[in-house]
C-alpha cells in the first residue's frame, strides 16, 4: 500500500499505531524535560527487553501510577511488599527480576547524584561522544542496535549496580533521549530535532 501524499515519511520502525505515531513525532530522540524522564526512560527500555517497545509504550501510563511517577527517591524506598504489589498488577510486564531492578536501580540512581551531583550529565559523560549527534542513516537497514558509545555507557552503568542495561538497550536509551539523532534522513523529524540537545 503507498503512502498517501500527504502523509509525512517516518523512520521504518513506526507502524500506523495512532500511540506509535505520536511517540516518534513528539518525543522520540528529544531530551527528556527533567530528570524523572531520564530515569523513566532508562527503566522502559530494560523493561522492553525481549519484548516489542509498543507493548511498553502502551503500559507507560500504568508504569508511571505503579511506580510513583518514576520518583527514583519514593521507587528506592520500595519494600518486598511492593513487588508482590507490582508482580500482580497486569498494567505493567510482571516480571520479578525487571520489577527487583527497576527499584535496584532508583538507588543506583541516587547514588549517582550522591557522587556526581547530576545524574544526567554523567550518562552523558559516560559515552564519550557530544550528545545529539545526528548520524545521517539514509535507510533504517543501516541504523545499528548498538555501538561503542552504548557500549561504554552499558559498562558504566553496570559498574554502577545498574541491571537491564546492556549495550543494545543503552543504545535504545540513546536513541530516544535525542543523545543520538537515528531519525533516518528522509524522515520528517530527523532536522526537527537536529541540534535540539541543549544542556
Amino acid at each position: 500500500m503507498s503512502r498517501p501524499a500527504s502523509e509525512p515519511v517516518r523512520c521504518g520502525w513506526v507502524s500506523a499505531d495512532p500511540l506509535y505515531r505520536a511517540y516518534h513525532d513528539e518525543e522520540w530522540g528529544l531530551p527528556p524535560a527533567n530528570e524523572h524522564l531520564w530515569f523513566e526512560f532508562l527503566i522502559l527500555e530494560g523493561a522492553q527487553a525481549g519484548l516489542s517497545w509498543i507493548t511498553i509504550l502502551r503500559k507507560r501510563e500504568n508504569y508511571r501510577r505503579a511506580f510513583a511517577g518514576f520518583d527514583p527517591e519514593k521507587v528506592s524506598r520500595f519494600t518486598e511488599t511492593d513487588v508482590d504489589r507490582l508482580l500482580g498488577d497486569p498494567g505493567i510486564v510482571r516480571h520479578r527480576g525487571k520489577i527487583e531492578a527497576t527499584i535496584g536501580n532508583a538507588r543506583a540512581w541516587l547514588e549517582l547524584r550522591a557522587k556526581h551531583g547530576d545524574p544526567v550529565a554523567w550518562l552523558i559523560e559516560q559515552t564519550g561522544e557530544a550528545p545529539g549527534r545526528n548520524n545521517r542513516w539514509p535507510t533504517l537497514a543501516e541504523v545499528p542496535a548498538s555501538t561503542p558509545a552504548s557500549d561504554r555507557l552499558s559498562k558504566a552503568l553496570k559498574k554502577a549496580g545498574f541491571r537491564f542495561v546492556g549495550s543494545t538497550t543503552c543504545y535504545a536509551f540513546m536513541q530516544a533521549t535525542g543523545l543520538v539523532n537515528d531519525h533516518i534522513e528522509s524522515c520528517f523529524r530527523n532536522g526537527a530535532v537536529a541540534g535540539a540537545f541543549r544542556r
